[in-house]
């Protein structure tokens, strides 16, 4: 698990441990991204399933929850079997459009 920072946005890019387990590492650490956008970078995996990218819910609920965006990345994965509730973009900079629109939404009381 690689983690950046840029800005008010912390990006955790996944490496070579499960989604289970970087879901687990995730919500351990939650404390020190809770102030900040979240972005998972999953672009070095190959193929990511429905069940993998539901193990996001709770995580992605807690932090709307703190208002701050939660996006995932990966250009594998069916969007049309992902939960609405969870914003999936093939690229960063898709994940960072995302995180502006959201920011405006909130400044707008949307």
């Amino acid at each position: 698990m690689i983690i950046d920072k840029n800005g008010n946005t912390t990006i955790i890019t996944q490496e070579q441990i499960s989604i289970v387990e970087l879901v687990k590492k995730i919500e351990a650490d939650y404390e020190t991204y809770k102030n900040t956008h979240l972005v998972v970078n999953l672009t070095s995996l190959s193929q990511i399933s429905k069940e993998e990218i539901v193990e996001f819910l709770r995580v992605n609920k807690t932090h709307r929850n703190d208002n701050k965006s939660f996006v995932l990345v990966s250009g594998k994965v069916d969007l049309n079997e992902v939960p609405d509730e969870i914003a999936v973009v093939p690229t960063l900079q898709e994940a960072f459009d995302i995180i502006e629109m959201e920011d405006i939404e909130r400044d707008l009381d949307f």
